[in-house]
């Protein structure tokens, strides 16, 4: 859902871009659209001066690096690694750790936002790490996103990221909670939008989600199974 529309907004602009995916068929749009195609993670990095990880979950994220044909097999003095998926800060410190290890340089930069704005070059990134490297890397987030923050220590971006998915999944529930509650009750959830779009409580996602509630319609854009991971590190924290 988030890593071929950004790596296909790298593509657009000409940047030159290898992927990887545990399932090598997701691969394919990318291939069409003129990216090369690595057989695994440590392949990859060999291919990339920079290499830019979207994973699921820590799991995943940890796999990826630490696991067979991994990250950290390729891994060496000059190259660096970004990683944007959403993970605990523990995880990113591990991560951070054993890249620097290998001689090169960790980013984490967690990203705000889902399948639209991945898709409109419209993310927030939310980075910490190595500053240099969050520098050199302006031209590339720029192309997918349109703000980046760079908060400090390894540690930083993933806490912000769970804070604000933390917000944001408890938002969604209160407005679902309304919007059904609403029609129980015998009124019309359009009315409901309108008088929230006019008092302190408008936002852009109410906007966003609240014709698609009356609708019955929910296009994945965000997996459920996600926003409960971040709730469920979010209480971690």
């Amino acid at each position: 859902i988030m890593g071929t529309p950004m790596a296909k907004n790298l593509l657009a602009k000409g940047f030159s871009v290898t992927v990887w995916n545990r399932d090598s068929a997701k691969c394919a749009s990318l291939v069409e659209a003129g990216a090369k195609q690595a057989s695994s993670a440590a392949e990859c990095v060999e291919a990339s001066s920079i290499t830019f990880a979207m994973l699921a979950d820590p799991a995943a994220a940890s796999a990826v690096v630490f696991g067979p044909k991994g990250v950290l097999e390729a891994m060496t003095a000059g190259k660096s690694y970004v990683d944007v998926s959403t993970v605990d800060d523990e995880t990113a410190l591990k991560i951070g750790e054993a890249i620097t290890a290998k001689g090169g340089r960790f980013l984490e930069a967690p990203v705000s936002g889902s399948k639209g704005p991945a898709e409109q070059g419209q993310l927030i990134f939310l980075c910490a790490g190595d500053e240099t490297l969050y520098s050199e890397i302006t031209p590339q987030l720029d192309v997918m996103g349109k703000k980046s923050f760079f908060l400090g220590a390894v540690g930083a971006g993933a806490r912000m990221k769970l804070v604000v998915n933390m917000t944001m999944g408890s938002m969604m529930g209160a407005f679902c909670e309304g919007m059904a509650l609403a029609e129980k009750s015998g009124l019309e959830q359009s009315q409901l939008l309108e008088v929230l779009d006019l008092g302190a409580m408008a936002n852009p996602m109410f906007k966003l989600k609240g014709p698609s509630v009356m609708k019955r319609a929910f296009p994945p854009a965000f997996p459920l199974k996600h926003a409960q991971k971040d709730m469920r590190l979010a209480l971690a924290l």
